[in-house]
């Protein structure tokens, strides 16, 4: 312990109180305090690797809804279009989000009467997720059903 000696003892009491405080509470203490702010980061870090996944999902699968309306087309504005122009749509809209989907990947389904034609869309696909250390693969599947 250092005495100074034109120090009053007020501040005598100061110093070593601030050396009490910094070798034994905050010294032993750094390891809690890192641990503790590495946990909520790397919650953080894993929330949005899936978050981010399921955005993207819940986004397409309303693409898919409104593609499978073809509004357009009932009303008369557009003349119908071919399966190969709706994959096509589909695989523009999942580039939006990211989605690596091919044509081959997007199922329909004509159903319904001549005059009240109803189209099903579904898209199968798989997302790679990378994390500090590991790595997995989440698989989606989402369709114009309600």
């Amino acid at each position: 312990m250092r005495v100074y000696e034109n120090t009053s003892p007020l501040a005598k009491s100061r110093l070593i109180f601030s050396s009490y405080l910094l070798e034994q509470i905050l010294v032993p203490n750094k390891a809690k305090l890192i641990l503790g702010l590495a946990v909520p980061v790397l919650a953080v870090l894993l929330g949005w690797s899936f978050a981010s996944c399921e955005l993207s999902y819940f986004e397409l699968r309303a693409d898919l809804r409104d593609i499978a309306s073809q509004n357009a087309v009932q009303i008369g504005l557009v003349p119908e279009s071919t399966d190969d122009e709706i994959r096509a749509t589909v695989v523009r809209a999942a580039g939006k989000y990211e989605i690596q989907l091919g044509p081959e990947q997007v199922t329909l389904q004509h159903t319904g009467t001549a005059r009240e034609p109803t189209l099903y869309l579904a898209a199968d696909y798989d997302v790679p997720v990378k994390l500090p250390g590991y790595s997995f693969t989440l698989h989606f599947t989402p369709s114009s059903a309600r």
